[in-house]
């Protein structure tokens, strides 16, 4: 189902013991346009600590209710690689973050999800031991194509024939979660109109 992405804002997330925060933002690989990441405000329990949560652990989207449901523990997520989401997540610290909860590279595989097409499922158990783990992180150093929503909200579009407007929202696939459509504010040529640009077009 195709969703405006400013739905996501204010979702509550929710883990199998207790509430989680809120999602502020989200982050967007540039490449395949596939939503890697939310950023959630925990609140008070961690200390107004930010965290990120893969769609790798999300079991239902209420959007009516406004609150997402995660495979997560409290603890687990306590624990999990300590992320500065106000900076650009390197290919580094994903590799630290996705070996901590066991989900697969999304870039070791053939698909958008790395071995598949959805995320949904797709997290196994950490099997491999620290060392081995430890070495497999030092070795991602290819720069990550992840962007914030937030960042690249007000970009400028530009078309063969001249600027089209600049990137007013997000459609996603709410079940690929993927970004399907960029929602293009045209302005100055066609005041007060909005279109859709596929990504598809996007030249970065």
């Amino acid at each position: 189902m195709l969703v405006n992405a400013e739905h996501l804002k204010g979702l509550t997330i929710r883990a199998t013991d207790g509430d989680l925060g809120s999602v502020d933002e989200f982050y967007f690989d540039d490449e395949t346009w596939a939503i890697r990441y939310l950023t959630v405000d925990t609140g008070g329990w961690l200390g107004g600590r930010e965290v990120l949560i893969s769609p790798f652990s999300v079991l239902h989207t209420d959007w009516q209710a406004k609150r997402l449901d995660v495979s997560l523990t409290k603890k687990q997520v306590e624990k999990s690689p300590d992320i500065d989401t106000h900076q650009p997540v390197s290919r580094q610290h994903e590799a630290a973050y996705l070996g901590y909860y066991g989900y697969p590279y999304y870039w070791g595989g053939p698909y958008l999800w790395g071995p598949a097409f959805y995320p949904a499922g797709l997290a196994i158990p950490v099997t491999a031991s620290m060392d081995a783990l430890a070495e497999r992180i030092r070795r991602e150093s290819v720069d990550s194509h992840l962007r914030s929503a937030e960042a690249v909200t007000g970009y400028h579009i530009e078309a063969a024939d001249g600027e089209i407007g600049h990137v007013n929202g997000f459609l996603m696939d709410d079940e690929a979660w993927a970004v399907r459509y960029l929602e293009v504010a045209t302005r100055n040529w066609w005041p007060g109109k909005k279109v859709l640009v596929s990504p598809a077009w996007w030249s970065g």
